[in-house]
């Protein structure tokens, strides 16, 4: 099975088990936390991944590193994940979490990437209007690409919106090699 496909089942079933359990939000806080470990610790993302490491041991990695900081739900699902061996995807299945949980909430991620910095004002009207496009909540992550001459492109999913003034500049210099404007 690929690690996609597993990944995606083992947070849904998170999910599925935390909305029954009516413990979605100390499961998605527990993640976070478990995920910036992770990210801050090589090593600890090494010996998960590491096959070398049988999953009684991964188990008691996880506990002697996560018991103080998560709860016992989320607790018991970790190991069930390294009992699995499936603890060296741990990263992937919060991902995975995380967007499912965005998903149900109705939350979009979209990338605008912006000439100059946009102000406040600007943009927080920007992801109004990109609310209203999409019918959902948006969650926006700025940030400058001066290459773009001014202007803004805004990624929703695998969708581009381009509003940039290279963008333009390139579609005229097409319609006028083409031979029409």
């Amino acid at each position: 099975m690929s690690s996609v496909i597993a990944s995606r089942r083992y947070a849904s079933a998170l999910l599925s088990a935390a909305e029954e359990g009516q413990f979605l939000d100390e499961a998605a806080e527990a993640l976070n936390t478990i995920k910036e470990t992770l990210d801050h610790s090589r090593d600890l993302a090494h010996a998960l991944r590491s096959p070398l490491i049988n999953g009684d041991k991964k188990t008691h990695i996880l506990e002697a590193v996560f018991s103080e900081s998560v709860g016992d739900k989320v607790m018991i699902f970790l190991k069930l994940l390294a009992h699995k061996k499936r603890a060296g995807q741990i990263p992937e299945i919060v991902n995975e979490f995380h967007k499912l949980l965005d998903e149900r909430n109705g939350v979009i991620n979209v990338d605008v990437k912006s000439a100059v910095k946009l102000s406040d004002e600007q943009a927080k009207d920007l992801v109004n209007k990109l609310a209203s496009y999409t019918g959902k909540k948006v969650r926006a992550k700025m940030s400058l690409q001066e290459n773009l001459l001014g202007g803004v492109t805004v990624k929703i999913g695998d969708t581009i919106v381009d509003g940039s003034v290279s963008h333009q500049l390139l579609m005229m210099k097409k319609s006028l090699l083409a031979g029409k404007l």
